[in-house]
């Protein structure tokens, strides 16, 4: 009596079976919606290259984020876009910071929400980098890694006193995550979370953000510090360092063309993986749907589904809201 035939087919045959045996799942707790924050009142101006995606006044994003609390995604991540720049993005600390004021409204707006802020300079800088511009030792311009890490943390801790839940470093400068955690832990601090950008690319997939941050360089680009995308062993390299740090997060960014990446960190490091799900990502899907090329519902949650099959536990993502309320339906 020989075996009988194989029948993968079986467990596919309905709906139920194939949500029953669904060896991933996603959630909206999985979910942070990425927004954006400048200075005024009754502002909320849409981002052309990212639809459904806004520029917001404090005012106005505090309704955004009470319908994303809605809809039963836990946090959001906050950039912000000042009045002035100057060399050194001193806004970003000051004061009157604008992500400062986002934190404390929110804080008191809506306080189940959890408030997460990117840490870095290039949306306050008038250059656009991410940090402190010196001479290199061919004479060109280039962003100064240590000067940089003593405006970063200036930044992690206005952020940390307004309220912030957890703060984000996304510059890729070296050793940014063990000053940032000393310096929060020196004021008292300790409880805040880092969630680091640790693999972070030097990617063609960031376009549209710079326009929603307005935040492009003015000059060469921002190889000299974010990775070089063939490089998947010093990927592993860079979250090392950062978990060695302190990091209590580690993310790779951008998340589709990297799930290797995902994946080799799911695999290496027990720490809650994040994947950034970009700009160009979200707008690649959203154009193609513009034209009814692809349908966007399922072909957005098919992308997150894969982010998080390859091990990301947290997705940043423009979708989070849409998201949430389809996977509801």
């Amino acid at each position: 009596m020989g075996f009988p035939e194989v029948r993968m087919r079986r467990l596919r045959r309905n709906p139920a079976l194939r949500r029953m045996v669904a060896e991933t799942s996603l959630s909206p707790n999985d979910f942070i919606m990425p927004l954006f924050v400048r200075p005024g009142t009754g502002i909320k101006k849409e981002i052309k290259s990212m639809p459904g995606n806004y520029q917001c006044s404090v005012d106005q994003l505090v309704e955004e984020a009470k319908a994303i609390e809605a809809v039963g995604v836990p946090a959001v991540i906050l950039f912000g876009i000042p009045d002035t720049k100057d060399p050194i993005g001193s806004s970003a600390f000051a004061d009157d910071a604008i992500v400062c004021r986002a934190i404390e409204t929110l804080k008191k707006e809506c306080p189940a929400l959890c408030v997460i802020t990117d840490v870095c300079m290039c949306e306050y800088t008038d250059h656009g980098h991410c940090g402190a511009i010196r001479p290199n030792l061919d004479g060109a311009p280039d962003v100064h890694n240590d000067a940089t890490l003593e405006l970063l943390a200036k930044e992690a801790l206005a952020h940390a006193r307004a309220g912030a839940d957890m703060v984000a470093p996304s510059d890729m400068m070296d050793g940014r995550v063990g000053v940032l955690r000393q310096t929060l832990d020196d004021h008292h601090f300790e409880e805040v979370p880092i969630m680091a950008y640790s693999a972070k690319f030097a990617s063609a997939f960031y376009g549209p953000f710079r326009d929603a941050a307005e935040s492009p360089p003015q000059f060469g680009d921002r190889r000299t510090y974010q990775m070089d995308p063939p490089n998947r062993k010093e990927a592993m390299r860079e979250i090392a360092l950062d978990i060695e740090e302190g990091a209590d997060i580690i993310m790779v960014k951008p998340a589709l063309a990297y799930l290797d990446i995902i994946r080799e960190a799911s695999d290496c490091f027990d720490l809650p993986i994040a994947a950034y799900q970009v700009s160009g990502e979200f707008a690649m899907v959203k154009s193609a749907a513009a034209q009814g090329w692809i349908d966007e519902k399922n072909t957005a949650l098919e992308c997150l589904m894969a982010i998080k099959r390859a091990g990301a536990k947290l997705i940043l993502t423009y979708w989070a809201k849409d998201a949430a309320v389809w996977l509801a339906r």
